[in-house]
This record gives structure tokens, C-alpha cells and sequence, in this order.
């Protein structure tokens, strides 16, 4: 079974994060972050991953450290479940709509990080949760995760709808990516022999 547990401990933060990339799409969420871990759930359940993210933060200055600490965790969460690779398809695109909002996420689980993030959201926060906080999160999560991540909200005009549009495209593209490809017969889905 393709899971992790993994906990990071800093002084502005507690994270646990348990995830099984075979799940079900089952969530448990405990962060303090109400918006947040609604969009938490679309990963989990379009990317039918169970996922239980358990938070302490410093959230009396702001919900930067722990957004951002969010994405480190889960990032090294998935790097140590994803384990060897072998087998996998590598790579998961998805375009996500919802009514006006349209995004598109491409990914490649390539042992390198890095991130191309284009969205620029109508409003600067959706409720009291502020919109450029999702960058972090996924910066956070391709530097630890070690994937290669392209987002891009092609249209909308409703904050909490571009939002949710990204986090179920990277929840189908995710799935997408992790699925065994039967012909691949358990090899490396690479010419380099490792990721």
C-alpha cells in the first residue's frame, strides 16, 4: 500500500499528515482553516486519496506558516508513498470547470521540483482566507513532493470558484499521474532508469 505518516514540529507549526494514495477519497481535517480545508477535500476526493491533516498553527499572526508548512508536510508525505515509482504513468493533466471558472493542471512526478503558477484571482481572499496563500501551499508541496507542476486558471470571475476549479484539477491530475500503467509491466517510467 502506497502511505505515509509523517509529523513536522517547528515553532510555529505542529503538522501530522497521514495519506494513502489508494484511498477512497476519505478526509479528516483539523486545521483552523475552514476554506482551506474545503479545498483540502477536492484533492481528496478527486484524486481518490485518504487524507487526514491534523494542524497547530500560528494562526493569531496569519495562515501563512500554516499553509505554507501544510504543503511541505503533504509534499513529504506523498515523496515518501509514492516510493519507488515503478509502474506509475508519470504524468496527469486535467482541465477542471465550475460554472465561469475553467483551470487546467499539468504535472510529472519527475523527482524535480518546481512550479509555473498563473492565476491571477478577482478577489485577494474568499471569506478571511487570503488567495495568494495557494501558491505557497503548492510551492511548498513541489519542493518536497519533488514533482514538476504547471496551474493555470484560464477564466473565472469568482474567487472561491478559481480556487476550487485548481485543487480538483490537481486532485484528478494527481490520480492521473499515480495510476498504474498495466503495460508499463512495473518498469521505470523514465529513459534515465530512476527519478
Amino acid at each position: 500500500m502506497r502511505s505515509a505518516k509523517v509529523q513536522r514540529n517547528t515553532l510555529e507549526t505542529r503538522i501530522s499528515i497521514e495519506l494513502n494514495l489508494d484511498g477512497t477519497g476519505q478526509a479528516k481535517f483539523a486545521t483552523g482553516l475552514p476554506f482551506f480545508e474545503h479545498m483540502l477535500d477536492q484533492v481528496a476526493r478527486h484524486g481518490l486519496l485518504d487524507l487526514d491533516i491534523q494542524a497547530k498553527g500560528d494562526l493569531h499572526i496569519d495562515a501563512h506558516h500554516t499553509v505554507e508548512d501544510i504543503g511541505i508536510t503533504l509534499g513529504q508525505a506523498f515523496n515518501q508513498a509514492i516510493g519507488d515509482k515503478k509502474g506509475i504513468n508519470r504524468y496527469g493533466h486535467a482541465y477542471v470547470p465550475l460554472d465561469e471558472a475553467l483551470s487546467r493542471v499539468v504535472l510529472d512526478i519527475s523527482g524535480r521540483p518546481g512550479l509555473v503558477f498563473n492565476c491571477e484571482f478577482v478577489k485577494d481572499s474568499v471569506g478571511d482566507f487570503e488567495t495568494y496563500l495557494i501558491r505557497e501551499f503548492f510551492q511548498g508541496f513541489v519542493n518536497h513532493a519533488l514533482v514538476s507542476l504547471h496551474i493555470d486558471n484560464l477564466s473565472g470571475n469568482n474567487a472561491h470558484h478559481q480556487a476550487e476549479t485548481l485543487f480538483k484539477a490537481f486532485g484528478r491530475a494527481l490520480r492521473m499521474a499515480l495510476t498504474p500503467d498495466p503495460r508499463m509491466q512495473g518498469a521505470m517510467p523514465s529513459t534515465k532508469g530512476m527519478l
